[in-house]
């Protein structure tokens, strides 16, 4: 488009290319925390997080969940304990998903006790993040065994395995019929059609994609453990909002609290969550 002012003819160009968008750090807890591998928002006051305090295969029950605000306080570091490596985590109801090395867990959320197991097929498990949909299907990736499970009315099953997921990690359940899914051996963030079985990749270069969660029309924000975020657009455009690998600061499974524009990082070693104005 030009526009003719007087004599001279100024040109009018209209940009396509995405908004930059910057982290900017709010609040971090204290270093109490232990080995905090992801984070979840209970959609009111409070942040569950699961501690692997350990080796993140070890079956020693050194494992818990605490609850944290979302200005960062530390309100309840044990409010539930004796996992051993808990990991992803999923809410539905009055029930939070818990992955635990070789098995699912839910905990009642009004109790703080275990209502339920679902133990993993085969040996050699590592079941890692959970997504729930909003009909309260959940999902599981095992990452060692490249399996995807499925709880359907308190049904487990094996949803799909083989060497195609690529060491699966991430997964978020968008709609009844599509996962995403964080392939780690190919460092991917990719689409599964529940319908079809089929991949499709969405955005690579990343080495090691763990949490993934939604941004907004049809955006993400995805971590890869080694300390790095993105921003990846529904048309596969990636944005790196922040690199902390040279602070040996990790990025686990992260949170995004729409209402509040807070992204929350798990940071593993360092015992913290960090979290993040996004603008």
């Amino acid at each position: 488009m030009s526009l003719l002012v007087g004599a001279g003819l100024v040109a009018l160009r209209s940009s396509t290319a995405p908004k930059p968008i910057k982290l900017v750090k709010v609040w971090e807890t204290d270093t109490t925390l232990r080995t905090p591998e992801s984070v979840l928002y209970d959609g009111h006051n409070t942040l569950y997080v699961a501690n692997i305090d350990g080796k993140s295969d070890s079956l020693d029950g050194s494992g818990f969940i605490s609850k944290v605000s979302l200005d960062g306080k530390v309100e309840n570091l044990r409010w539930t304990s004796g996992l051993n490596a808990p990991k992803g985590m999923g809410l539905f109801k009055k029930r939070l998903y818990v992955t635990d090395v070789y098995r699912l867990v839910a905990i009642n959320t009004e109790t703080g006790q275990a209502d339920k197991t679902w133990d993993a097929v085969g040996k050699g498990a590592f079941l890692n993040d959970v997504t729930v949909d909003k009909d309260g299907i959940v999902y599981v990736s095992d990452s060692r065994a490249d399996k995807l499970y499925r709880l359907k009315d308190d049904k487990w099953e094996v949803l799909m395995e083989g060497e195609q997921l690529n060491k699966p990690n991430g997964v978020l359940a968008v709609g009844k019929d599509k996962l995403m899914v964080g392939s780690t051996k190919i460092g991917a963030l990719r689409t599964l059609d529940l319908n079809t079985k089929s991949l499709t990749t969405v955005a690579d270069g990343m080495a090691n994609t763990d949490g993934i969660v939604p941004a907004g029309k049809g955006n993400y924000f995805v971590s890869d453990w080694n300390g790095q975020l993105f921003h990846i657009s529904s048309d596969g455009t990636k944005q790196q909002l922040l690199d902390t690998r040279a602070d040996k600061v990790n990025a686990a499974d992260i949170e995004y609290v729409a209402k509040k524009k807070l992204l929350i990082v798990p940071t593993f070693f360092k015992n913290k969550l960090i979290a993040y104005r996004v603008e």
